[in-house]
């Protein structure tokens, strides 16, 4: 076996993937001190070192493409590579290190040129032993010569304590070009392998083990109903299985079968807020709307406009665009409250305000309540030096007039003229920062050769002393050479949001020429440090559909808002401006709305919906410009050049405008107005769906003893926890009346089996069709109210048909007697550990069973 060579510390940066992508000049401001006062000074101690491995196994390799030859960076020899000696799976790299160490980067080095054999997509596993490893890393490398850097996962599951680890297994899952066989170039793993560092870790890691697998025996025998081994293993190791308050609902619900106990239990849970951690975990519903505002007036189609909001005072403005013919320069506001839209400059240039354009951009200043506009497009035909100039405005919404603040700011320090780029406002530093866009330049510049189009870096613009910054340039400018020029690869049609309380900007997508920019970006504004978001939390989200990966496509048009308190980045997905991308007319054209959650650094995709391909003509015919879901409920058809804007106050995005992108009529563009609103189960919807689980038990339990009884319990108790107005919810309750049909064993005795009482309640027990039609009567005046998706397949309580009951099997066997069967008491305990999964992790039983880890 071969190992690594040893390495002096590399990487104190906490960003290291950033030096080795895109932001090269940012190495030198967080770079490594190599000053020592003496030859045989000691080497100061850091936590993140490279560390020493062996090639400990392999699934094959090609023939000179040996394994060792990752241990060895040479981008220019094309030989100096592992290679499998396939492409079909498994194919895997193990590594050894020298000692159990807390492993938390990856490097990959490349050859000097991209490479078909270049790993698109790879996973990364790591343990104590080979045989038994956890996922450390999904994620994949981008096919050029630039050597990446990812974060591995070197925390517990729940975060309580660090992941020793011995074995680090690289198994790739496909190459660039799809029949090449798998190539790795160059390894490296950056950590900590000190005893001194790693043995309190070890230690305590141990301990966590050592705890779970007491908790896992504990829930074993209290299920087996092992009672004396609980006991006795509890008391002797100190060790609770659970928090006392869960051990009383196990007690009420699964031992004593006190339904209304347990009931009022969990309703206390909730209340009590122990199903909120749940609840935040759930996906949003989403509902759109379309606004038939009362104005007499309203702004016309158009494409390219801005809005912003004044959430305080309840008022979205509107400014400019393109109508398909031409630029505007008319200013609207639309009051939330009243419903109501008003003209507020028709001509904004009558008034010392901007001339018609779009592809500008806007921010609202809540302190000062003005509104700033920088940037436009401008056709090639008057591209010329004296016209090509960033105007810079400012709209007094208090005194309703326009000032231009600067006539050009590339001659104060700021950008040059730009579209396409984006602007965020820091309101309590009383700063605007502007990133990205493609700089428009005189038409004699380019016709002399200038082919390549030139991007704007990151300015800021700090309100109180009218005076611009250039943080980052770009990194094709003429200065990011330069080893104190810090620079970023600039793009246009990306999206970027501020947070107020992280002080961040967050910047995800966008494009550069033909290239598809995939990053997503957080830059502190007071450290200038920049991390890669999707290298260091790669690919964790969940997603409807069958997509590659799980964020939103940056080749298409997105809209970025976030919700500061909430901690989320919402980004709506449609159209591409870009006509050779475009999915209409080709393919059928669709819409995603996707929310990251900045706390657990997951994407989620909630909504999504794909529309027929239209023309002009049936978009007109429409007369909403929407598309139907086919339930009768609207949302608006996919578009480019639109706007979106949130209202943090009330939780609610607005939408206006754009371009739908028919081939037959270009110059067509939409003035449709909608309201896109996300909510997330209550704790009244899991409540009442916890209250379903209980009492359909209960039924069920009834229905063996008093069938009579069970009836009414449907009726009247069953009901109420309800939607009545949820189809898949009505039809499954329904279905439980066959439960009061269903022959039993002959062999049960029941507490009523004489022909008397069969006869006496004949006429009680009417069919399965009749039962369903009395109970839909009785409780159609119950009040609607809004609950999970079903009560049997809950998609949004996590909670399935299959998981929340057992076979319908398991009725008809035999009749539960007086005292708890077998049976009974397995059903109500199926019933708890669902219910317990609600809870948060650290006060309930593990979620594994001690049976999993057995195969014979």
């Amino acid at each position: 076996m071969s190992s690594s060579s040893t390495s002096s510390p590399t990487d104190n940066s906490s960003h290291g993937s950033v030096a080795l992508s895109s932001f090269g000049a940012l190495n030198a401001a967080s770079g490594t001190n190599t000053n020592t006062q003496s030859g045989s000074a000691q080497k100061p101690f850091s936590l993140s070192e490279r560390l020493n491995f062996e090639i400990y196994r392999y699934s094959s390799y090609s023939p000179n493409y040996l394994p060792e030859n990752v241990l060895v960076d040479c981008p220019n020899d094309q030989t100096s590579r592992w290679s499998a000696y396939t492409n079909s799976p498994p194919q895997f790299l193990t590594l050894k290190l020298r000692r159990p160490a807390i492993v938390k980067k990856i490097k990959f080095g490349k050859f000097e040129k991209s490479h078909v054999c270049n790993i698109k997509k790879f996973r990364v596993y790591g343990g104590l032993e080979d045989e038994h490893m956890v996922l450390l890393l999904e994620g994949g490398l981008k096919n050029d010569n630039v050597p990446e850097v990812f974060n591995l996962r070197y925390l517990t599951e729940d975060g309580a304590e660090n992941l020793p680890i011995l074995y680090l297994k690289i198994v790739p899952l496909l190459s660039w070009g799809p029949s090449f066989n798998f190539s790795i170039w160059y390894v490296e793993l950056h950590g900590q392998d000190d005893p001194m560092y790693t043995s309190a870790r070890m230690k305590s890691y141990n301990t966590l083990r050592e705890v779970e697998i007491i908790k896992l025996c504990l829930k074993h025998f209290r299920q087996q109903g092992y009672m004396s081994a609980f006991g006795a293993l509890q008391e002797q190791t100190n060790v609770q299985l659970e928090h006392p308050l869960i051990s009383e609902l196990h007690k009420c619900l699964v031992l004593q079968g006190d339904f209304e106990k347990a009931e009022r239990f969990i309703a206390e849970c909730i209340d009590e807020g122990l199903m909120d951690e749940y609840l935040y975990k759930q996906d949003y519903k989403h509902s759109w709307h379309i606004k038939h505002t009362e104005s007499e007036i309203k702004p016309g189609n158009r494409g390219g406009h801005q809005l912003v909001v004044d959430a305080k005072k309840r008022l979205i403005y509107l400014y400019g665009g393109w109508d398909g013919y031409q630029d505007l320069s008319d200013l609207w506001v639309y009051n939330i409250d009243d419903d109501d839209w008003s003209l507020v400059c028709e001509r904004s240039e009558l008034g010392n305000g901007p001339t018609p354009r779009s592809c500008h951009k806007m921010v609202f200043d809540p302190i000062s309540e003005n509104v700033f506009m920088l940037g436009r497009y401008l056709d090639n035909s008057i591209r010329t030096a004296d016209y090509i100039k960033s105007d810079f405005y400012l709209y007094d919404t208090r005194a309703r007039n326009w000032m231009q603040i600067c006539d050009d700011t590339s001659q104060v320090g700021g950008p040059q003229l730009v579209y396409d780029h984006q602007m965020c406002i820091d309101a309590d530093k009383r700063t605007i920062y502007v990133f990205g866009g493609k700089i428009l330049t005189p038409r004699s510049v380019n016709a002399t050769g200038a082919i390549e189009p030139e991007y704007s870096g990151l300015f800021s613009y700090h309100i109180a002393t009218n005076t611009w910054s250039q943080i980052l340039v770009d990194c094709h400018h003429a200065s990011a050479s330069m080893a104190d020029v810090l620079s970023i690869k600039s793009r246009i049609t990306h999206c970027m949001v501020f947070h107020n309380k992280h002080r961040k900007l967050y910047i995800y997508g966008g494009q550069r020429g033909k290239e598809d920019l995939d990053e997503f970006l957080s830059y502190d504004v007071d450290t200038q440090a920049i991390s890669i978001l999707n290298k260091e939390h790669p690919n964790h989200g969940t997603t409807a559909g069958n997509e590659a990966k799980f964020e939103p496509s940056s080749g298409y048009t997105l809209r970025a808002t976030i919700d500061c308190e909430r901690d989320e980045i919402y980004i709506f997905s449609s159209l591409s401006k870009v006509k050779d991308r475009r999915d209409i007319p080709h393919i059928d054209a669709s819409n995603a709305f996707w929310v990251y959650s900045l706390r657990s650094h997951k994407w989620s995709r909630i909504y999504y919906c794909r529309h027929s391909a239209q023309d002009a003509n049936s978009i007109s015919r429409m007369n909403i410009l929407g598309a139907s879901k086919g339930d009768g409920a609207l949302e608006p058809c996919p578009r480019f050049a639109h706007q979106l804007v949130y209202d943090d106050l009330a939780n609610t995005h607005y939408l206006f405008g754009g371009n739908p992108g028919i081939c037959q009529q270009q110059q067509l563009r939409l003035d449709d107005f909608w309201v896109l609103r996300l909510e997330k189960p209550k704790r009244e919807e899991i409540l009442k769906h916890c209250r379903f689980l209980v009492r359909k038990l209960r039924y069920e339990e009834m229905t063996r003893q008093d069938p009579l009884k069970a009836m009414q319990y449907l009726r009247h108790h069953i009901a109420a926890v309800i939607d009545h107005s949820d189809a898949e919810q009505l039809n499954n309750f329904h279905k439980l009346a066959s439960l009061l049909f269903k022959s039993h064993d002959n062999s049960l005795e029941r507490e009523c089996t004489t022909p008397a009482l069969c006869d006496e309640h004949a006429e009680e027990l009417e069919t399965d069709a009749d039962v369903s039609a009395k109970m839909k009567d009785e409780v159609a005046a119950i009040p609607e109210n809004i609950s999970l998706e079903s009560n049997e397949s809950l998609a949004s309580s996590g909670i399935s048909e299959t998981a929340s009951s057992p076979s319908s099997s398991s009725s008809c066997t035999k009749r539960a007697r007086t005292e708890c069967s077998p049976e009974v008491k397995n059903k109500r305990a199926f019933l708890f550990n669902k219910l317990v999964q609600l809870m948060p992790p650290t006060m309930v039983q593990p979620e594994r069973n001690l049976s999993d880890f057995v195969v014979i």
